[in-house]
């Protein structure tokens, strides 16, 4: 990747990292909600989301970046009140954060273009667990009919205000 291409790298490095966080406290909402039957699925994927987002620290460093920092709190897309609703909070977590390294892939090269895209094959695949559903073309809002973009309105929950 050249010097020229390196701001929109860290940009979009940035707000992996940021979704990244977003998830984090996304799944401590669906940890609380889901039910025993899918509480060993919801802390796998805490887990994940926390390996990233700690490594998305580090890369956003080696570039000479400042890690955007976890919000103190986040509005969630929807009250979470029953497990049928933590589950498909997870879902739109999942999708949300598949957009976002959809975005990470068009913007990298290289190791970091292939984390990238394991990142959004990970969020995809946990996002048809969490549904039951699958799209053709994970991450791309042009192709599942939503058209606010790749990462959606905001990264995974939006940041209270």
């Amino acid at each position: 990747m050249s010097e020229r291409d390196r701001p929109a790298e860290l940009t979009a490095l940035q707000a992996a990292l940021a979704a990244e966080h977003a998830a984090v406290y996304g799944y401590g909402v669906v940890g609380g909600r889901v039910g025993d039957k899918r509480l060993t699925q919801a802390r796998a994927a805490y887990d994940a989301h926390r390996a990233r987002r700690d490594a998305l620290v580090r890369e956003v460093r080696e570039l000479g970046g400042e890690p955007v920092a976890a919000s103190a709190a986040y509005a969630l897309p929807f009250p979470v009140a029953d497990t049928a609703a933590a589950v498909r909070l997870a879902a739109d977590l999942e999708e949300r954060v598949a957009g976002v390294y959809s975005d990470l892939v068009r913007a990298t090269t290289g190791e970091r273009r292939g984390a990238a895209a394991g990142a959004l094959r990970e969020a995809a695949v946990r996002a048809v667990r969490w549904s039951g559903e699958s799209v053709a073309f994970p991450g791309l809002a042009e192709r599942t009919g939503d058209d606010t973009g790749a990462a959606g309105p905001s990264t995974s929950a939006s940041p209270s205000r």
